[in-house]
């Protein structure tokens, strides 16, 4: 009885109280380690790339730190005598990047802000040569559009001045024509439906290109004029299959042409055969894994190319090249 009266007159618990969690713990792990937990080891990666027309290797070594927030490269290249060029070593991060030359011991230093919601901030600075650049991008507020500042650090003029919108964009800057007089020079590009193709005007020093893309399933028809001087040139492109497509290119100013035959096997494996008149050499490929992939989606991690090339001139001084790119994961 007295034990019964002594609960009645607990007070009720409070639910509004923080109850710690209990870690759950793996009874198969092993008791140390139950008792800690190391940091997981960083992923390494060592990708080497050779060309046999210029017989250097190429590496690259790199490795993710803090979860994955940085990356830590290491690049350089070496000849069939082991010779040593081009090391490089980088910091790359989401907001600062560190690039670093051990031959020219020059860093180039990258960094970029965000100020504000629609105001985004961008800094290049070259240790060595004491230059850099300063870039503000504003977002306006319709979307699509866009004002794009850059200035050279130390200054040496105005700012260059970039509007960006949904077809195109406008970029004013000043440049040096003489050693003691600067002029305003404006580029832009604009591009817009017109029937069943896409036509697009790119104006750039004083030149307009004015190019039409007509595409459907099966075909493609390109023609390009340059003003003033009337430089016309097609690009042609027809799709026989889903794995086989013929490109065929002409320049009416200069009277070359260019065609390239493509077969693909898959994804894996491509054939390309071509010719270019304009060096009078022919050429025929093989990519084992895709061309324009990495090495990562590639089969066992490596992507082969064969090329043989074979001049019109001169054939007995024909070429079979080959290249090779292999990753190993750590």
């Amino acid at each position: 009885m007295a034990e019964s009266a002594t609960a009645a007159s607990a007070p009720p618990p409070n639910p509004n109280m923080l109850v710690a969690p209990v870690p759950i713990v793996d009874p198969l792990l092993p008791a140390e380690a139950r008792l800690c937990r190391f940091p997981k080891r960083p992923s390494v990666r060592l990708t080497s790339e050779f060309d046999s027309e210029s017989s250097i290797f190429f590496h690259k070594f790199s490795c993710k730190l803090f979860d994955s927030l940085a990356k830590f490269k290491l690049s350089f290249q070496n000849d069939h005598n082991g010779h040593v060029s081009l090391p490089q070593l980088a910091f790359i991060s989401k907001h600062l990047s560190l690039h670093y030359d051990l031959e020219d011991q020059n860093t180039l230093l990258k960094a970029s802000l965000d100020v504000a919601p629609r105001l985004h901030l961008r800094a290049v600075h070259d240790v060595k040569a004491q230059q850099g650049e300063l870039s503000m991008v504003a977002k306006l507020a319709e979307p699509g559009y866009a004002l794009e500042l850059t200035s050279a650090v130390p200054s040496v003029g105005l700012p260059k001045a970039t509007l960006k919108f949904p077809l195109g964009e406008v970029s004013l800057e000043e440049r040096e024509e003489e050693e003691v007089q600067r002029t305003l020079s404006i580029n832009s590009i604009a591009k817009g439906q017109i029937f069943n193709g896409v036509c697009t005007a790119h104006y750039v020093d004083e030149d307009l290109k004015l190019r039409y893309s007509f595409k459907d399933g099966e075909m493609s028809f390109i023609p390009t004029i340059t003003l003033p001087s009337n430089a016309l040139s097609l690009a042609f492109k027809r799709r026989f299959s889903p794995s086989d497509k013929l490109s065929y290119w002409y320049n009416f100013d200069a009277n070359n042409w260019s065609a390239v035959y493509k077969h693909t096997y898959g994804k894996d494996f491509k054939f390309k055969a071509g010719y270019d008149s304009e060096v009078r050499l022919g050429w025929a490929s093989l990519w084992v894994g895709d061309e324009g992939g990495k090495a990562k989606t590639a089969p066992m991690k490596m992507k082969v190319q064969f090329m043989l090339q074979v001049p019109q001139d001169d054939i007995k001084s024909s070429a079979l090249m080959f290249r090779v790119k292999k990753r190993w994961d750590i």
